[in-house]
């Protein structure tokens, strides 16, 4: 299945997309699961449907004028959609959820149909001082769904589905305005109706929204090709409780700081993204995807380093290392059958015919002067139709009794290789003290002329309390990461479970900048309390960038949540 292939379905709520491409595990799959002491447990999670909520928080005259001001059946209070807006998709999350911890579902989840009516709710919840959850697709792997509740009279989450259109197409400058609850598939499916597309295709894809691309700085796979989601976008509104933030005037301007990039990867912690104009570009007459054999890891980052620096650059760039080839996770069917050995590259070419063909023969050049052995388009076409189905691995593996999470980093080209390394001993170590030796695989999953981000997944046995087995091995790795002077997040973003060290990575003055602007915008600070940077106590001054503790290391000395 391609990104042409996937429709918008409605997920359950800790199982991975489409019902109907649920996957099994094939049985070598089990038989190595078996060999790493991986055991099933004896019970089945939870069905979220017999789960027990809490009553609401909210009192019966908010929730009436909130029913007023959204209209019919757009404030919903019921077990239902308040599990099903419970935290996001890390395995942490599901782990609580199957377990049946509902302790951070939302009071309510409220629909908004317009940009006004996002801004009358912020402002109707800072006076009731209401906790707000701004919510698309709910695919967030970093806590970013799980505020601070302490200090709120409740929580609601802020439900933007019915945002979903694309407001306009200016086909000469080739932008696009989409609303932000609008999910990616149908958003790709829009503007090919017009012979346009986004080329944005995240791993997430099935799940995400516009809305979350713009909140958590998002990469798609094809970035080496269309960039970043953040480089997509050159105007944006964003609702506060003071009113209404709209950026971008023109594309580039000299005019101050660029505010828009302010708001992106905010995380709902300044406003709540109502849409963006982004660029949007012709869909590519031709795509062309193929693979490449190389001995070493080190030996293929040299040739993506080279490549990427010098050119032609391919649409997409990514190299597993050796271990990551041999499992072969982008066709299930195929797992652990044993890859092509060394480690796979895959080179994808999106354009014209002439385009396409030209940037293929250049770097197809470069990369066998480089070690490369040529694999031909089969490896390629597999993982470009196979890549969506991963996802689709752990909910198996999880029912197996397997702990298998993911990480990601980024870091300059000169600190690759110790940044693997370190991340690398950090989980086999941590968890392999606990009794459960990980498997550890690792890919470039994008990459810049000045450095690359690296993709963990890890996969154990479970221990009898996998979430905080996990903890410590996520902790182990966040450290190992400052250490090398890395990235604690490319793309996956910061939310609770990064706060304390993306702190330490930027230092307490540039959290207290953020602090003041969060101010400005969100005086009572009701928007995602806790997300991306702790609140301080009171709205005090801090000097210390966390929480109002003052610490020798400039990080929070509150307990971390590294989930």
């Amino acid at each position: 299945m391609t990104e042409s292939d996937l429709p918008v379905v409605d997920f359950h709520p800790y199982r991975w997309g489409d019902p109907a491409h649920r996957t099994t595990l094939p049985a070598a799959a089990k038989e190595t699961l078996a060999a790493f002491g991986v055991r099933t447990p004896e019970h089945p999670p939870l069905d979220p449907a017999g789960l027990v909520l809490p009553e609401p928080a909210l009192d019966a005259k908010l929730l009436a004028e909130l029913a007023g001001l959204l209209g019919p059946g757009q404030v919903a209070t019921d077990a239902a959609a308040r599990v099903g807006h419970t935290r996001g998709w890390s395995t942490p999350d599901l782990l609580k959820l199957r377990a049946g911890d509902v302790s951070d579902a939302p009071d309510a989840v409220l629909y908004p149909g317009s940009h006004e009516q996002v801004v009358a709710v912020l402002e109707l919840c800072e006076h009731a001082n209401v906790a707000v959850v701004p919510y698309s697709g709910g695919t967030s792997v970093v806590g970013g769904l799980a505020p601070q509740r302490a200090g709120f009279a409740g929580v609601v989450a802020l439900d933007l589905k019915r945002l979903d259109a694309v407001l306009a197409v200016d086909e000469e400058s080739r932008t696009a305005t989409l609303q932000a609850g609008l999910r990616g598939v149908e958003a790709e499916r829009l503007l090919r109706e017009r012979g346009l597309t986004l080329g944005h295709f995240p791993q997430s894809y099935e799940g995400a929204s516009i809305g979350g691309y713009a909140a958590a700085r998002s990469a798609g796979q094809a970035s080496a090709g269309y960039g970043r989601f953040d480089e997509m976008v050159v105007g944006l509104e964003l609702a506060t409780p003071r009113g209404t933030l709209a950026l971008g005037s023109a594309p580039k301007s000299a005019a101050g700081p660029d505010l828009r990039q302010l708001v992106l990867g905010s995380e709902g912690t300044l406003g709540v993204i109502t849409s963006v104009t982004v660029r949007v570009r012709p869909v590519p007459a031709e795509r062309v995807y193929e693979g490449w054999r190389f001995d070493s890891f080190e030996a293929g980052a040299a040739a993506l380093r080279k490549l990427v620096q010098d050119g032609p650059l391919p649409t997409v760039l990514r190299l597993s290392d050796e271990a990551e080839t041999s499992i072969n996770l982008a066709d299930p069917a195929a797992m652990f059958g044993g890859g092509p050995g060394g480690c796979l590259a895959i080179a994808g070419y999106e354009g014209s015919a002439a385009e396409v063909a030209a940037r293929r023969a250049g770097a197809s050049e470069l990369l066998a002067a480089a070690g490369g052995q040529p694999l031909g388009t089969e490896p390629g076409e597999a993982w470009r139709h196979g890549r969506y189905r991963a996802p689709y691995l752990r909910d198996p593996l999880l029912d197996e009794g397997v702990l298998i999470e993911t990480l990601e980093t980024v870091t300059f080209w000169s600190s690759l290789h110790a940044l693997r390394a370190a991340v690398t001993s950090a989980l086999s170590e941590t968890l392999s003290a606990e009794g459960t030796p990980p498997l550890v695989l690792c890919h470039i999953s994008h990459v810049y002329e000045t450095g690359a981000s690296l993709y963990f997944t890890v996969a154990c046995a479970q221990t009898d309390d996998p979430v905080a087995q996990w903890q410590r091995a996520k902790s182990a790795a966040n450290e190992a990461i400052r250490q090398v002077g890395a990235a604690v997040t490319h793309h996956h973003g910061v939310g609770t479970d990064h706060r304390e060290v993306y702190a330490r990575e930027v230092g307490p003055l540039a959290v207290d900048a953020l602090r003041a602007v969060k101010r400005a915008l969100d005086p009572a600070g009701i928007l995602n309390p806790g997300v991306l940077i702790a609140p301080a106590p009171n709205n005090a001054t801090t000097t210390d960038g966390t929480d109002g503790t003052t610490t020798t290391d400039g990080t929070d000395a509150t307990p971390a949540s590294e989930g």
